[in-house]
């Protein structure tokens, strides 16, 4: 009898490590299959072409070779040029500044929200927010429009002296600048928020009692709380302005070239498909060394790794 009884336990045991198992897979499945499909493989693909030669109408074929890299570091037939370091610096530049704009409009603008009435949060959120929803390319196009010759900002530039009579802010690296924050304000602020809502005051209070005012009790009692937010809204601000291709093209006119413009000319207008994806797999390199500094800079300062990385 208790042999059988035990018997009848494993089966219905079995039965349920079965059901869990298939429930498991039929969980997993689909988001592992969209990894493959979507990252792990076009990431291979691209790495693969980057070491391939250049054939006809810059297709990739047999056999490898390393001249796309010594293209990407400036070396041609006609000798070295630096314009790919240019062009990587001036993206570097412009998405380091771009992230730095964002703080500095995102830090008063979330603790803005966050003193308002609670029923108001969620509207102002829902404000920032909001232009997102459109189209990038649509929302970049409206810059132009605000930034051509003829509109009041234009005017104003002018007679300031800040540019020449009859041109306009737009193309201009102002206006990628420009476009850049206003793109990607809204990553810096949701993070921020996140971490100013959840502010421990009563240590805001005691550098209070301790008589540190202004700059300084910001740096020692808010800015510590809120770095774990900070240090996410840098990395989704950051990372994508790096390799950003609309507002470059749009706004810049297609005079000022960064490093995503590189990449897709080597796809359409001058096809050539293994330099494309060596410069792709550089700008790669130089976003996984950007996380891994921030980890680094998380584990130092000790707060809050789990939630960033």
């Amino acid at each position: 009898m208790a042999s059988s009884l035990g018997t009848t336990e494993r089966a219905h045991s079995g039965r349920r490590s079965e059901r869990f198992a298939l429930g498991f897979v039929l969980t997993v499945a689909p988001g592992a299959l969209w990894i493959i499909l979507f990252l792990l493989a076009p990431s291979i693909l691209v790495i693969a072409m980057a070491f391939l030669s250049n054939g006809d109408y810059g297709s990739p074929h047999l056999p490898m070779t390393l001249d796309a890299f010594r293209r990407v570091l400036g070396f041609s037939v006609l000798g070295w040029s630096n314009g790919n370091l240019k062009t990587l610096w001036r993206s570097l530049v412009q998405s380091a500044t771009a992230a730095v704009a964002t703080i500095l409009v995102a830090y008063p603008l979330a603790f803005f929200i966050v003193s308002r009435r609670s029923y108001l949060r969620p509207l102002l959120l829902l404000m920032v927010i909001l232009p997102s929803w459109t189209n990038q390319v649509i929302r970049t196009y409206a810059w132009m429009e605000l930034l051509a010759p003829d509109t009041s900002l234009s005017h104003l530039a002018q007679e300031s002296g800040l540019i020449a009579p009859h041109m306009g802010l737009f193309p201009s690296d102002f206006a990628i600048f420009l476009g850049l924050i206003y793109n990607y304000l809204p990553y810096m602020v949701l993070p921020l928020y996140a971490a100013v809502e959840k502010l421990d005051w009563t240590i805001v209070e005691v550098g209070r009692d301790l008589y540190a005012s202004g700059y300084r009790l910001f740096w020692h009692t808010v800015f510590p709380q809120t770095l774990p937010g900070l240090l996410a809204g840098i990395i989704l601000v950051a990372i994508p302005a790096f390799g950003d291709f609309v507002v470059p093209q749009l706004l810049g006119g297609n005079k000022f070239l960064m490093l995503g413009n590189l990449i897709a000319n080597q796809f359409t207008s001058t096809p050539d498909w293994p330099y494309g994806a060596a410069l792709a797999l550089v700008m790669l390199c130089f976003t996984f060394a950007g996380l891994f500094v921030f980890r680094r800079v998380a584990r130092r300062l000790g707060r809050g790794e789990g939630q960033i990385l």
